[in-house]
């Protein structure tokens, strides 16, 4: 039927016995042909394939020019960094009432807040964060600012890196929509999508003075979120954004209001007494 249906398909593969290999041996490249059948050949060609750890490839992904998506009378304005960025990110942020200004990842610091933020999106991406040494930099004079900042995935990542934490590359990533998470802040479990394959090293973060950890993986205790002490800064593994997918987690978007919110009462207050 799918021969008829000119739809491609797969066949005769022991997809448990595949599972296990995965399992017992680690995410690994891979390759499948339909028209190079010669194994010596196929097995060249993957050998040629680059390993995902120390490949940086945001940059083949990210927007070659800043654009803006939601109303100008939003009450909030959100310059969100473009490592590869999902669009239902924008939306969730658009149904919270933000202006949105998407940049390129080599965007300079000045030039986001030249437009006026009040507060900064990290978004998810592809590749290898320890490969990014700019980005990090980056991410780590945005935080500087004092600015809210929410950082999603390869975000989270770059955000631990610019607070000198490591990430490592997993022996087999975080992949589906049925992933248990603790918000420990809360004490609450909630389903979550992932689809990630660094993580960041959790005795990095225990270690550090001014992070807390604040949401880990149910299955493996890796870390799952973290948050800058005393600052509004927080950031996730997970997607709360993903579409199809769990709802459990749109919270955290609404945490990223609130912490603008207060920012933007802050300088108002800072502005009166002045």
């Amino acid at each position: 039927m799918l021969r008829k249906a000119g739809v491609v398909g797969i066949s005769d593969v022991d997809t448990r016995r595949l599972v296990r290999h995965i399992r017992d041996h680690g995410a690994q490249n891979a390759i499948i042909s339909s028209t190079e059948m010669d194994l010596e050949v196929l097995r060249a060609r993957l050998a040629a394939v680059p390993s995902m750890e120390g490949l940086e490839i945001s940059s083949t992904v990210t927007t070659a020019d800043a654009y803006e998506v939601g109303e100008k009378q939003a009450s909030f304005r959100v310059a969100l960094l473009d490592f590869g960025v999902k669009r239902n990110i924008e939306r969730c942020l658009m149904e919270r009432d933000c202006l949105v200004r998407v940049f390129p990842m080599g965007a300079s610091v000045a030039e986001m807040l030249a437009w006026a933020p009040d507060g900064i999106m990290l978004s998810n991406g592809p590749g290898d964060p320890g490969a990014m040494p700019t980005s990090v930099e980056q991410v780590k004079a945005l935080v500087a600012t004092g600015l809210p900042v929410f950082g999603i995935c390869l975000g989270h990542q770059l955000l631990a890196e610019g607070m000198g934490m490591r990430t490592e590359k997993m022996h087999h990533g975080h992949r589906g929509i049925n992933h248990p998470i603790k918000d420990l802040t809360t004490g609450r479990d909630e389903i979550t999508s992932q689809n990630h394959g660094f993580v960041v090293k959790r005795s990095d973060a225990e270690a550090h003075a001014d992070v807390e950890i604040t949401h880990v993986h149910l299955n493996d205790g890796s870390v799952a979120g973290i948050r800058l002490k005393g600052r509004p800064v927080f950031s996730v593994q997970y997607h709360p954004e993903a579409g199809p997918g769990p709802f459990d987690s749109r919270y955290l978007f609404d945490r990223f209001v609130d912490h603008m919110q207060a920012s933007i009462e802050q300088r108002l207050k800072s502005t009166r007494n002045a």
